[in-house]
């Protein structure tokens, strides 16, 4: 059965999956929306504001009560739709806080600099109307979830613990890394995230796009080394030289297509800053896009 004809399905036991009709380079086949409980339903997602997507999600959840609505983080194509389906339902929207929250202090800083661009996506309007953060616990009459905090791909990103599974958002899929655009995304708290769920020995993970993680320690362990091996080509291809962003990225992503080259000098640029950060590189004159930059002795 093609993806198109097969929108709303049944993934495990009590959990549903809807996808949105977004599909493209950075969603994959579309962003997924889940459906957690029967008759008590707490919604993972919502996904962006399209018709189309907001009926199917009305549609599964007939005759039921939408008690919550989750968010993991708030891009646009997760959170969109939370504000409308909360008002049609009455359901409480609840994520770690608006699109800003959980920012390091020097990626607010970079961020009110407006010199290294990023926030593709950011739904800058997202108010919840609870914010959580480290195991909090969300309840209706069929589920319990427990909150965990993984930054990284997203400041403010949440994962819901349900048993064994593991709802993880855009923080790991299973057909791509996780893109770690700064000022919204941080590599050392990607890092310390991955590092947090291995802890918690999923079974299963449920991304916000792509199939079900059936070997999450497996995925997570491979990020973490896939991180370190890219944070080793950058180091390598630093010198005492400077050398700007744009000429690190064919040199460091020489294993992906051109046309990824826009995401990969994002994911670039948030490695050169942590590196920075840590004083492993140098900035001339200052961290910028156009700003160059050489190893140090550190």
């Amino acid at each position: 059965m093609s993806i198109a004809s097969d929108r709303v399905a049944e993934v495990e036991a009590g959990i549903r999956r809807v996808l949105a009709p977004n599909a493209g380079p950075m969603t994959h086949h579309g962003t997924n929306t889940y459906l957690v409980g029967l008759r008590d339903i707490m919604v993972i997602d919502p996904g962006p504001l399209l018709d189309e997507h907001i009926s199917l999600i009305q549609k599964a959840t007939e005759g039921a009560q939408i008690s919550h609505i989750l968010i993991t983080h708030a891009h646009l194509d997760h959170s969109q739709s939370a504000r409308h389906l909360a008002n049609e339902t009455g359901a409480t929207i609840v994520a770690y806080g608006d699109a800003d929250a959980g920012r390091r202090s020097i990626m607010t800083e970079l961020a009110n600099s407006g010199e290294i661009g990023g926030g593709e996506g950011v739904d800058f309007g997202f108010q919840p109307h609870r914010e959580v953060s480290q195991d909090n616990v969300i309840r209706n009459s069929e589920v319990e979830l427990v909150t965990h905090h993984i930054p990284g791909h997203f400041s403010g990103h949440l994962g819901f613990e349900l048993l064994d599974t593991m709802f993880c958002g855009d923080h790991v899929m299973d057909w791509s890394t996780s893109i770690v655009s700064p000022p919204d995304g941080h590599i050392g708290d990607f890092l310390n995230s991955c590092r947090h769920l291995i802890s918690r020995k999923p079974k299963t993970c449920l991304s916000g796009h792509g199939e079900k993680i059936s070997d999450p320690v497996g995925r997570l362990e491979w990020l973490i080394a896939h991180r370190r091996k890219r944070e080793a080509q950058i180091m390598g291809a630093l010198s005492d030289k400077p050398i700007r962003l744009e000429d690190l990225v064919a040199h460091v992503y020489s294993d992906v297509p051109r046309s990824l080259y826009p995401a990969a000098s994002r994911n670039l640029l948030a490695h050169l800053i942590d590196l920075w950060d840590r004083g492993l590189v140098a900035v001339s004159p200052k961290l910028s896009l156009d700003a160059k930059f050489t190893r140090t002795s550190g």
